[in-house]
């Protein structure tokens, strides 16, 4: 469907502002599907994103400034994300031996299990996004993303 349908709009537009209007609108269809996968977990898309970079951490704890700069959505606020997981029991966070001013957190056995339940369903929720183009329009795509958000 074209993003003039979804807008109801039958305004000339330039080429520019449908695509800036088109990654708003698909943005906001995937976070609508994944969040329809987190909600049982009760847990947000950011929320999601600091557990994945703790799991990548493989054990290792992670400071609340590596977890910022992995972040998706820059603007998250850490502390408030890592003091819900901790609530969950999702995280463990505790002072840093060798310099108190630093905070470290470690995703727990829990934390683990919840990603394991939700790898195979995020997955297949990609797969459903990603089915209508080949690997070589997934590829083109991605690089014309990375390109389109490449400021001068």
């Amino acid at each position: 469907m074209k993003i003039e349908d979804v807008i109801k709009s039958n305004v000339e537009m330039e080429v520019s502002k449908k695509v800036v209007l088109n990654i708003i609108y698909t943005q906001n269809v995937i976070n609508d599907h994944f969040n329809d996968i987190f909600k049982p977990y009760d847990l947000s898309g950011e929320q999601y994103n600091v557990l994945r970079i703790l799991r990548g951490q493989k054990g290792c704890p992670a400071n609340m400034c590596l977890i910022q700069e992995r972040m998706l959505a820059k603007t998250s606020n850490t502390t408030r994300l890592v003091d819900k997981l901790l609530l969950k029991e999702l995280v463990t966070r505790e002072v840093c031996p060798e310099n108190r001013r630093k905070i470290e957190v470690q995703i727990t056995q829990k934390g683990l299990d919840v990603l394991s339940e939700l790898d195979p369903k995020i997955t297949k929720n990609e797969n459903k996004f990603s089915n209508n183009l080949s690997n070589t329009e997934l590829e083109q795509l991605n690089e014309l993303l990375e390109k389109f958000r490449t400021k001068n």
